[in-house]
């Protein structure tokens, strides 16, 4: 995010469910599943036809520019956190879903997202899957709707009419095109002038995209899967053990055994809760 003082600081978004967390096991989910292919959808759908509309509260943590050179995690890896002792959750806001679609396929089918679309004060940080769906979920709608799939009454803005951009032309173009205004700039009509107003700081790349190689900059993989481990209740930790057995079970020993090594190194209650899980059913 950057201030109308021309600040930049990064920012993680946080969208926690208000409807409480609760899980299936493998069992729980293969039958209620095999009876209803559909039942999260369905639930999601009748619960909103009552009125009992799902709300999630956004949170945001803002981390200072200058804080990513030296922060103790790479701070643009998307498999860490940044600790709530460090960067607190501030609440700014709630998403309720208090409708379903009229038509599935003009609301739903047709819709397309991408994180390239911003608005003034947001832009874009260095996390490099970040950067790589800038370009592709763009690419994706355009092979999927078309170029103009941001024209479709789903995808534009609802404030405003008009959207002036580069971007004219192209297939099933059918509002009008503003007509016979030029698409350069400089004109004499006033349209598409540059707004040094809304232009970002720059960012150093050497500085900050290219020191951020995870490899060299971060060896610690495992001291936050140990700590979300110690958080888990001793039922959960099983499962935990469990699930994992069942999902390795048929790999190589050597694979096996080097997963086990991985979580004794997070915790190694989790290595021997994982290499017992393994051995009652086979997998090791």
């Amino acid at each position: 995010m950057v201030n109308a003082a021309g600040v930049r600081h990064w920012v993680k978004f946080h969208l926690r469910t208000e409807q409480g967390v609760e899980n299936l096991t493998d069992d729980q989910a293969g039958g209620l599943i095999s009876g209803d292919r559909e039942s999260h959808q369905r639930d999601l759908y009748e619960a909103t036809e009552r009125g009992e509309f799902p709300s999630w509260k956004l949170f945001v943590q803002v981390m200072p520019e200058a804080d990513a050179a030296g922060y103790r995690f790479h701070p643009f890896d998307l498999t860490k956190v940044w600790s709530k002792a460090d960067y607190p959750q501030v609440e700014a806001g709630v998403l309720t879903l208090d409708r379903n679609p009229e038509n599935y396929f003009a609301d739903v089918e047709q819709a397309a997202f991408t994180p390239a679309d911003v608005v003034p004060g947001i832009s874009f940080s260095p996390d490099k899957m970040l950067q790589g769906r800038l370009f592709s979920y763009g690419d994706a709608a355009r092979y999927r709707l078309g170029v103009n799939h941001h024209r479709i009454p789903v995808n534009h803005p609802h404030g405003a009419r008009l959207v002036n951009s580069y971007h004219r032309d192209g297939a099933m173009r059918v509002d009008g095109n503003q007509g016979g205004v030029p698409g350069v700039q400089p004109n004499n009509f006033g349209r598409w002038t540059e707004q040094p107003a809304y232009a970002e700081p720059a960012q150093a790349v050497g500085a900050t995209a290219d020191r951020f190689d995870f490899r060299e900059d971060d060896s610690n993989y495992y001291e936050q899967p140990g700590n979300l481990f110690r958080l888990m209740t001793g039922d959960q930790q099983q499962t935990l053990f469990d699930n994992t057995a069942r999902a390795i079970k048929g790999a190589r020993r050597e694979t096996v055994e080097r997963h086990v090594g991985n979580c004794a190194k997070a915790d190694p209650a989790c290595g021997e809760g994982v290499c017992k899980a393994c051995e009652a059913i086979g997998a090791l």
